[in-house]
């Protein structure tokens, strides 16, 4: 399968589009552009059961679990909003920006 092209990465604010995690907001903790999912913060949370390995004492943890980036958005939280994300180049850079508004998403 080739690397898709994600328009989500580290770190942004997405909101759950779809699914049984619908309406929840959190931000990406992991993104896997082969498959063209991502993981967000408290969305598909799972267990995981540890044994004990040297200094480990084990125990059960939790992981955020993969979605498909299909059901998820960009949240723009200044506007309270779902965002289309488009690109533009400024001043020789590419930033992503806000489809409707022209306003840029990035904080760089």
């Amino acid at each position: 399968m080739s690397k898709a092209k994600l328009r989500i990465k580290n770190g942004d604010t997405v909101i759950v589009i779809s699914g049984k995690e619908k309406g929840k907001i959190g931000k990406v903790v992991r993104v896997d552009p082969e498959g063209g999912k991502v993981a967000v913060e408290g969305v598909r949370v799972a267990k995981r059961h540890n044994k004990p390995v040297g200094g480990n004492p084990g125990g059960i943890t939790y992981k955020e679990a993969f979605i498909d980036v299909s059901n998820v958005a960009f949240w723009d939280a200044s506007a309270q909003k779902r965002v289309k994300v488009g690109y533009q180049v400024v001043d020789g850079k590419k930033i992503r920006v806000d489809r409707k508004s022209g306003a840029a998403l990035d904080k760089e």
